[in-house]
């Protein structure tokens, strides 16, 4: 008898991906940078002959799903989303008016999460950044708050603070849009809100900057 696999048939790991593979190369959404800390080097498949690390593919499509089960626990207004990339500027705002998501697209308001005598005070029980440098004093506020804090985190990121990391391209307009959009869908999914990914009215281009 021969010994069992546990591996995946190429067809079979394709229908297990929440897009086609095809959908996620041509985001970018595996494409790191020419610097990987100790912090990432776990996620990355291999790194090209021109210096640029690839992130693993199956990996971040289940940490996309991690990422949306684990969303699916609260209610849309006890999570927030922070990025001063600006290629998720309309993917935030499409997500606060889908699914009514707390969000900051841009610059983020000092002392949001840890003052309590701000008129726009918030206590979200996760904030989620679209990258932990850029994004710092969100990072550093949830800290402070004692908030989860979930990350999208690249090959050149440190995730010391993150309680969850999704590894991906976070730079790429386009790699940031395919993210945002599955998040979505599969929050709303799970959440009840729509049975199926046939029912998400939005397309991933109504979440990519131009």
């Amino acid at each position: 008898m021969s010994e069992e696999t546990t591996e995946k048939a190429p067809q079979e790991a394709e229908q297990n991906l929440l897009v086609a593979n095809d959908i996620y190369l041509k985001a970018g959404i595996h494409i790191g940078t020419k610097f990987k800390t100790k912090d990432m080097k776990k996620f990355i498949y291999k790194t090209r002959n021109d210096g640029l690390s690839d992130l693993n593919l199956e990996v971040i499509d289940e940490r996309i799903k991690l990422t949306a089960n684990f969303l699916a626990n609260y209610a849309p207004e006890e999570i927030l989303f922070v990025s001063r990339r600006e290629g998720s500027f309309k993917a935030l705002k499409l997500m606060k008016k889908l699914v009514g998501f707390n969000a900051f697209a841009g610059r983020y308001p000092p002392g949001v999460l840890t003052n309590p005598a701000l008129e726009n005070f918030i206590e979200p029980r996760v904030v989620v950044v679209s990258d932990p440098w850029a994004d710092q004093s969100t990072v550093k506020d949830t800290t402070l708050a004692g908030i989860t804090l979930l990350g999208f985190c690249d090959t050149n990121n440190l995730v010391n603070d993150l309680d969850l990391i999704l590894p991906c391209n976070n730079k790429g307009k386009k790699s940031l849009g395919l993210i945002y959009y599955l998040l979505t869908r599969e929050y709303m999914i799970k959440r009840g809100m729509i049975k199926n990914a046939e029912e998400f009215s939005a397309s991933i281009e109504d979440f990519t900057e131009e």
